[in-house]
């Protein structure tokens, strides 16, 4: 069973920056995405990266937020920068791969990591 495990969460002032990371034990990538979630509101899709190399940007964060990812530490990141108090909230890596090439694919959640964006 592939497992991932959060990191990179905090407080930061704004304009402040901070990177978060998403690290799968294992599979075959498919793809990834970041998610933020706030109390009493919809889970938002923040920016996704598939296997291909492409990427996609909420509205709201393009232009401060990227993306990317290590293929040799199995890692997915999101830099943030510019940061603002409306992007206070825990943000959650969702992953998509195989076990074996030509599987089925299967997605799992991250823990959640907290940021906070506050004066």
């Amino acid at each position: 069973q592939v497992q991932l495990v959060e990191s990179g969460g905090g407080l930061v002032q704004p304009g402040g920056s901070l990177r978060l990371s998403c690290a799968a034990s294992g599979g075959y990538f498919s793809s990834a995405a970041w998610y933020r979630q706030v109390p009493g509101a919809q889970r938002e899709w923040v920016a996704s990266r598939v296997s291909g190399g492409a990427s996609n940007h909420a509205d709201s964060v393009k232009g401060r937020f990227t993306i990317s990812r290590d293929d040799a530490k199995n890692t997915v990141y999101l830099q943030m920068i510019s940061l603002k108090p409306e992007d206070t909230g825990v943000y959650l890596c969702n992953w998509q791969y195989r076990k074996r090439p030509g599987g089925a694919i299967r997605s799992i959640w991250g823990q959640g990591t907290q940021v906070t964006v506050s004066p």
